[in-house]
């Protein structure tokens, strides 16, 4: 695969100021090749092992409108290259699932990472079943977190995680009711923050993750037009960690009729962190949506969708409001 881009964005001035003398440009490119092939080395086993490689990166600068010289932001391009294998397993008439895997990665700026997971799947009947997991996560930092405008560190560390988890699911009523539970605990280090260091602002590994919390989820087929879904989430965070909220509720249902189709859903968010630096904030805000679709014939879909419908006003990042109530249609044709 390659992709590329290539940009030009005015950012605009404040009303009583001059605007800016300058645009920002960049361009980007990001290549790679993904192999793999898979195994049966043994009876019910299936085992995958694969290589993934990708370049990427760009330049970024601002370009004067006068005659003074570009001033360039960043111009960075990097490569990583990994390897893995995973094998699954079934056991006891298909009842008992095993799975393990394990990746090494190798990222040109941050050298050699193994990321290794471990799983059990258990189903004593086609209704139920149990599972059990383990894994690591990792995150390397980004082009922009490492070189483009304060509050960039070119010496920044991938963040790490390890990730527990236990779940189980069950059916009702003939498949129509299903229920879930889900309890994980998550523990990382190294996770990228913006600190202040003598005032300036600067990207450090100076976070820390340690989660934990509790998932419950249903759907109900209540007949062949109506379904009706919901979940909640607890999470108990013993550090803040930014657009992550200590509960979480959704209520949505799905009507379809012949042509028509309606959808719906309602989500409560609360306790949400907005910032952490300097300050810690939160808020708390509900979100209806809905949408409705037509099918006038078999190839075009008339539709309208409505965000936001109770004009919450709310943010994700501090000082970045997100919209209030939206509506839009149209057309969607399928060939």
């Amino acid at each position: 695969y390659y992709n590329f881009g290539k940009h030009e964005i005015d950012d605009g001035y404040n009303l009583g100021e001059n605007p800016l003398p300058y645009r920002f440009h960049s361009t980007d490119q990001m290549m790679g090749l993904s192999a793999h092939q898979s195994y049966a080395l043994f009876t019910n086993n299936n085992t995958t092992a694969g290589i993934d490689l990708q370049r990427f990166g760009g330049e970024a600068w601002n370009e004067f409108s006068d005659e003074r010289e570009n001033k360039s932001l960043a111009d960075v391009h990097l490569y990583e290259v990994a390897g893995y294998v995973h094998t699954q397993q079934a056991l006891l008439s298909n009842k008992l699932w095993l799975n393990a895997g394990v990746r090494l990665d190798y990222h040109e700026k941050n050298g050699t990472e193994w990321i290794p997971q471990l799983g059990v799947s258990f189903s004593p009947s086609s209704s139920n079943v149990l599972k059990a997991m383990v894994s690591k996560g990792f995150r390397n930092a980004t082009i922009r977190e490492m070189y483009m405008f304060p509050p960039q560190n070119p010496d920044l560390k991938p963040e790490r995680l390890m990730n527990y988890e236990v779940s189980y699911s069950q059916n009702f009523l003939q498949n129509k009711l299903s229920l879930g539970l889900n309890i994980f605990y998550i523990n990382g280090d190294n996770i990228i923050q913006t600190s202040f260091i003598d005032g300036k602002p600067i990207n450090l590994n100076s976070g820390k993750v340690e989660n934990k919390g509790v998932e419950v989820s249903s759907k109900y087929q209540i007949s062949k037009s109506i379904n009706l879904s919901g979940n909640y989430s607890y999470l108990d965070m013993k550090h803040a960690i930014m657009g992550a909220p200590k509960h979480k509720l959704y209520i949505g249902g799905n009507f379809s009729k012949e042509r028509w189709s309606f959808s719906t859903g309602l989500q409560i968010v609360s306790d949400l962190y907005t910032a952490i630096q300097p300050e810690k904030q939160s808020m708390s805000f509900n979100l209806w949506n809905a949408r409705i679709n037509y099918k006038a014939t078999s190839l075009l879909t008339i539709f309208a969708k409505g965000e936001n419908l109770l004009g919450e006003n709310y943010e994700m990042n501090a000082g970045h409001p997100m919209p209030k109530t939206t509506v839009f249609g149209g057309l969607r044709v399928q060939l």
